[in-house]
C-alpha cells in the first residue's frame, strides 16, 4: 500500500535529485486496463516542454519505437482513465516520485481533436476542445497533482455523452507549476491516445488550436502557487453537453 502523502513529501524533498517529471503512458477504458504504451503515444523522455510556442507542445515528441496501432473504443458517455508515471517505463517499482513529485503543484487537462485516422502521424493543424480540467481546491487546497499522486497516477475522464462517432485523439496534460512565476517556468507533461467513440449525438464543440490555446501572459501558464488561494487554468472552459 502506498505510504501517506506526508511521508512521501518528506522523503521527495529529502531526496534532492528525484525529479518532477511524468508520463502519461497508459489508458484503462471503463475500467479495463490496456496495458503500457497500448493506444498511447509515449514519449521516450519524462523531460517537459516548457516552450508554448513548440509542435511538441501538441502530443510531446520521440515516441518509444513502435508507436501503437491499436485505437481504443469508447462509447461516447465511457470513462476513460489515464495513467501518469514517473518514467516512460510506466510502474517499474518503488518510487518516492512515482507517479510524480508530490511537492510540484498544478492542473491536469484532457483535450480531444477528432481525426480521420488515429493512428495518423501528422498532429498539426487539428482543432481541439478542452473536455476535462481539475486545478486547485480551494476548500481543501488540494491540487490535481495531489489527487494524481494519491489516485496512484490515474485521473478519469468522462467522453461527452454527446460527441459524435468518430476517431479522435485524447491530449492529457498534467502542468508543473513550482517554477511559474515568469514565462518560461511552467513544466508541460502530455501524451496522446488513440480512441474511437461510438454511439454519441452529434455535437460541434468549438476549438483551439496546439500551439496557441496557451499564451506566455495567461495566469494559469504564469503564476505564484505560493502566493495564491485561487487558480484558473489555462485554455478555453471545458466543453459540456
Amino acid at each position: 500500500m502506498k505510504a501517506s502523502f506526508s511521508a512521501l513529501a518528506s522523503l521527495v524533498l529529502a531526496a534532492g535529485s528525484v525529479s518532477a517529471r511524468t508520463v502519461f503512458s497508459a489508458v484503462q477504458v471503463d475500467g479495463v486496463e490496456l496495458g503500457h504504451g497500448v493506444a498511447v503515444r509515449v514519449p521516450t523522455s519524462n523531460a517537459p516542454i516548457t516552450d508554448i510556442t513548440s509542435n511538441d507542445l501538441i502530443c510531446n515528441t520521440n515516441f518509444i519505437q513502435p508507436v501503437s496501432d491499436v485505437v481504443a473504443s469508447v462509447p461516447a458517455g465511457g470513462v476513460v482513465a489515464a495513467e501518469f508515471h514517473h518514467t516512460s517505463a510506466g510502474y517499474v517499482g518503488p518510487d518516492p516520485a512515482d507517479p510524480l513529485d508530490p511537492t510540484n503543484k498544478g492542473p491536469v487537462l484532457a483535450y480531444l481533436a477528432e481525426v480521420p485516422d488515429a493512428t495518423q502521424d501528422e498532429v498539426t493543424g487539428l482543432k481541439w476542445f478542452k473536455i476535462f480540467e481539475q486545478g486547485l481546491n480551494p476548500d481543501t487546497h488540494q491540487w490535481a497533482s495531489d489527487l494524481l499522486f494519491l489516485n496512484d497516477g490515474y485521473v478519469n475522464i468522462t467522453i461527452p455523452s454527446c460527441l459524435k462517432a468518430s476517431q479522435y485523439l485524447l491530449r492529457v496534460e498534467s502542468i508543473s507549476l513550482s517554477s511559474a512565476s515568469q514565462y518560461p517556468g511552467a513544466q508541460f507533461f502530455m501524451s496522446c491516445a488513440q480512441l474511437e467513440v461510438t454511439g454519441g449525438g452529434g455535437a460541434s464543440p468549438e476549438t483551439v488550436s496546439f500551439p496557441g490555446a496557451y499564451t506566455s501572459t495567461d495566469p494559469g501558464v504564469v503564476t505564484n502557487i505560493y502566493g495564491e488561494s485561487t487558480y484558473t487554468p489555462p485554455g478555453p472552459a471545458v466543453f459540456e453537453c
